[in-house]
């Protein structure tokens, strides 16, 4: 029985033992390991490859345990377990080729720039070797062009030296031909026209300025008036519209501006100024010469009359032309502007502020007052008081007070005095001052004069 129970059948059924409790927790850690790197892969790692990998390795254990627990039960059968080298292999090659990718990866993160301008380079060049046939297309074309715009260029030049050229022949032809003597000679025949006798103009020492001078020879520009003065200013602008301050400017178009050109002039020449200034308006309605707007401004009513003096005119503006009208209120200007020539007479300039929606408080009594001075003293020859006898209580001494106006002497020291009144009291004044016509029987007037204001 000794011999039997031989102690060698216990020693390898231990080994047995020992052998697959070593396989079970060795094959453990390989798979827990593999886990591992399957939970964060990275990724350089090529993860279905791997995991396909890791079935097989899975499945080659489950077999060999499998050998091994049938060994344990029989001791005396023999085994044989499948090889893992070959799977081992091909798993440390994934991860070998992963690791190498990621050494490849910080290699280039470290020399981050140095890659760049090979990444760059590289794409440069497969970009030139892509495009190399349309780039010489490209380069065939572009030196074509550039011929031909150095050619453009040169001739470009050329012609503008002979431009220069030219023109500098033209300014030479016109100093030849440029002069004021015609100038000097229309300024002296208005002069002699108009009665100015004691002086005349004259061409310069340099044959390019204008000197005054008097019948014998003598400087007459110290001594002449203010009116004699401002009239030569003007008829040397007048002149100066259809010419040029330059040799080569005589061609300019041009925006014209009188500004009161009549301060300090007689009635006589005021006049002329009048009709030289409606000869260039109708130059410029014409469209003749180089004068294409022309602007009058004037706080002188008579010239204002003479200058917009137009037959064709009859009861609204034309076309071409425009009335303004700057009033000064408080510390504002205010611009009004007119279909119509605003301008008529003294006469009608004071109805037209009896008009106004909102006459000025401080001017509506002395205009009213005017109003009833000219039409009922100077033209009627009414007696005021007999007027005023045609009212009664307050409107009998808003009437006197209009009329005591006429009764002081209106073209006397009292033309300047005013009465700033309250609005109310303004139209107490606008409602005897109507009262007054119409009792007058002049109320046909009264309506004729405020026109389309008229209120029945």
């Amino acid at each position: 029985m000794a011999e039997y129970f031989d102690e060698a059948f216990e020693a390898d059924s231990k080994v047995i033992d020992t052998l697959l409790t070593e396989y079970s927790t060795d094959s453990s850690d390989v798979q827990s390991q593999i886990e591992k790197i399957l939970d964060s892969p990275g990724k350089f790692l090529e993860v279905e490859k791997f995991k396909s990998q890791k079935a097989v390795l899975d499945q080659t254990i489950n077999a060999n345990q499998l050998l091994l627990d049938q060994k344990k039960k029989e001791p005396s059968r023999e085994v044989e377990l499948k090889s893992l080298a070959t799977i081992f292999t091909s798993i440390n090659k994934l991860i070998d080729d992963a690791n190498a990718m990621v050494a490849e990866h910080n290699k280039t993160v470290d020399n981050l720039a140095t890659e760049k301008l090979n990444l760059a380079t590289e794409v440069w060049s497969f970009v030139l070797k892509e495009l190399e046939q349309d780039l010489k297309q490209y380069r065939e074309k572009k030196d074509a062009l550039d011929k031909a715009i150095s050619g453009i260029n040169k001739n470009i030049e050329e012609t503008n030296s002979r431009i220069g050229n030219k023109q500098k022949e033209i300014r030479d032809l016109e100093k030849q031909t440029t002069s004021i003597q015609p100038t000097i000679n229309g300024i002296n025949a208005i002069l002699s026209c108009f009665g100015f006798d004691s002086f005349k103009l004259a061409m310069g020492v340099d044959k390019k300025s204008y000197r005054l001078i008097r019948h014998n020879g003598e400087d007459a520009r110290q001594t002449l008036s203010e009116g004699e003065k401002a009239f030569v200013v003007f008829l040397y602008f007048y002149y100066l519209l259809r010419g040029s301050v330059s040799e080569t400017g005589v061609t300019t178009d041009r925006i014209v501006v009188f500004d009161d050109p009549v301060s300090s002039l007689d009635c006589d020449i005021l006049f002329i100024v009048s009709s030289l200034i409606r000869e260039v308006c109708e130059e410029v309605r014409q469209g003749r010469g180089h004068i294409k707007q022309v602007f009058v401004l004037t706080h002188n009513i008579y010239f204002h009359r003479e200058v917009t003096y137009n037959p064709r005119r009859k009861n609204c503006r034309l076309n071409e032309e425009s009335f303004w009208i700057v009033r000064k209120i408080g510390s504002l200007s205010e611009i009004e502007q007119h279909y119509d020539n605003p301008v008529k007479t003294s006469y009608e300039l004071l109805w037209m502020e009896v008009r106004k929606p909102n006459p000025d408080n401080t001017k509506i009594e002395n205009t009213l007052r005017r109003i009833l001075e000219h039409y009922f003293t100077i033209l009627g020859s009414v007696d005021p008081d007999a007027i005023c006898a045609l009212f009664d209580g307050q409107e009998k001494l808003i009437c006197k007070s209009l009329f005591s106006w006429v009764n002081a002497g209106s073209h006397h020291a009292y033309d300047d005095i005013f009465v700033t009144s309250s609005d109310a009291m303004v139209q107490k004044y606008l409602k005897v001052f109507r009262a007054i016509f119409e009792k007058t029987e002049n109320s046909g007037h009264y309506k004729m004069m405020m026109g389309d204001d008229f209120v029945e």
